[in-house]
């Protein structure tokens, strides 16, 4: 899979409501009233992550939990990022 150019990219993230680009990937971040309905988010991403086989980088401190996007075997964002990033959002509501 190819990974697309800044430009692409940029004009990709048009459709999605915070996510920008930086350092070779896309990136997010979301808050939750607690740690507990973080984590919960995360294990919803985890099987949607596994089922499309494209994993995010992540980290959750208490309730907010930031995802960073990029496919490592095509040095950076492809359509599956773009692909898990729609997932997640849609999973958000």
């Amino acid at each position: 899979m190819k990974a697309f150019t800044e430009k692409e990219i940029n004009e990709k993230l048009k459709d999605f409501e915070g996510w920008e680009y930086f350092e070779n990937s896309i990136h997010t971040a979301f808050e939750f009233e607690n740690f507990k309905e973080a984590f919960t988010m995360m294990t919803r991403i985890a099987f949607e992550a596994e089922r499309l086989q494209h994993h995010p980088d992540w980290s959750n401190v208490y309730n907010t939990v930031s995802i960073s996007l990029s496919t490592h075997d095509a040095d950076g964002v492809t359509e599956k990022d773009f692909e898990l990033a729609k997932t997640i959002d849609n999973l958000m509501g």
